[in-house]
């Protein structure tokens, strides 16, 4: 049974998505020149997208980009995560603005306890954070994803205990 807050969380990560894509996208199929402005409309059904491999994400992790190029600068995208799929200690180079579309996003800051981000959830990483990310292993993770540089992963190494 659904709750409101569940039908408000999904609904507002719908909106938020929307409004997000009717803004910045430049890379959609369906262009309308619009008078006055010099932009265009953009129109991209979800049927139309195409899923392919996350450049520089774990293996698993699949994206559409909607504008910019994530290898190298300024983009956005929506990001899915297979269900279960855990990565480490890490951080990013630069800022990235999420909003959980679907499933539950794992978000652990380091040295703090996890944040479980449901649908219509916002989380913004600053550059250089330190944080492990997940995702539940009872659905896939589908958000969007929008940062103002290149995406990488910068693992964060263990050290090992001092010697005696």
């Amino acid at each position: 049974m659904r709750t409101w807050k569940g039908i408000l969380g999904f609904s507002v990560a719908a909106l938020v998505a929307a409004a997000i894509l009717a803004q910045g996208a430049e890379a959609g199929k369906a262009k309308a020149p619009q008078k006055g402005g010099g932009k265009a409309a953009v129109i991209w059904p979800a049927a139309d997208q195409k899923w392919a491999d996350s450049p520089d994400a774990p293996p698993g992790v699949k994206q559409v980009s909607l504008w910019g190029d994530s290898t190298k600068g300024a983009y956005g995208a929506i990001q899915k995560f297979p269900a279960g799929l855990s990565v480490p200690l890490h951080t990013h180079s630069h800022d990235m603005r999420i909003v959980v579309v679907s499933g539950t996003l794992i978000h652990t800051p380091e040295g703090k306890p996890e944040v479980r981000l449901g649908p219509g959830s916002y989380l913004l990483q600053p550059a250089n954070y330190r944080h492990s990310t997940a995702c539940d292993k009872a659905s896939e993770c589908v958000f969007f994803l929008e940062s103002p540089g290149k995406f990488d992963v910068k693992m964060v190494e263990e050290k090992a205990p001092a010697k005696k």
